[in-house]
């Protein structure tokens, strides 16, 4: 079984895998109705230790003042702007690290129950996933 994210394999001997579970939230109209459902499946990643599961957190980002010299430098020589906002940003980081992550509960492969999951791409949770 392969998907996008993870591939299941035979956890190596000096590897530990990590749990995730799932979040649920309900985002409501201003009205207080409910406007739809969300689900976001969560690494548990407040096991990872430093140096051995991960090695920097930080994630790039540029001072305002970088910014507005841009802005600035599109308005003197007539330039058009664009900004964009991609919301799966966070999910499409690519990993460094071999992580390894259990079976969801419930969701385990008939057959490969001793299977854990190698992550391909950096879920929400792990302390690496900002910087991806």
């Amino acid at each position: 079984m392969y998907n996008h994210t993870w591939e299941l394999l035979d956890l190596p001997p000096s590897a530990k895998p990590f749990g995730c579970k799932w979040i649920f939230k309900r985002k409501l109209k201003q009205d207080g109705s409910i406007d739809k459902y969300k689900a976001r499946l969560v690494a548990k990643g407040f096991k990872q230790r430093k140096n051995v599961d991960y090695f920097d957190t930080f994630a790039p980002m540029t001072r305002i003042t970088s910014i507005r010299v841009l802005i600035i430098l599109t308005s003197i020589h007539n330039l058009v702007t664009h900004q964009i906002d991609v919301k799966t940003a966070f999910l499409n980081g690519n990993l460094e690290e071999e992580i390894y992550m259990e079976q969801l509960k419930g969701c385990v492969v008939s057959g490969k129950e001793k299977k854990v999951c190698k992550l391909v791409k950096s879920p929400y949770g792990l302390k690496q996933a900002p910087k991806q």
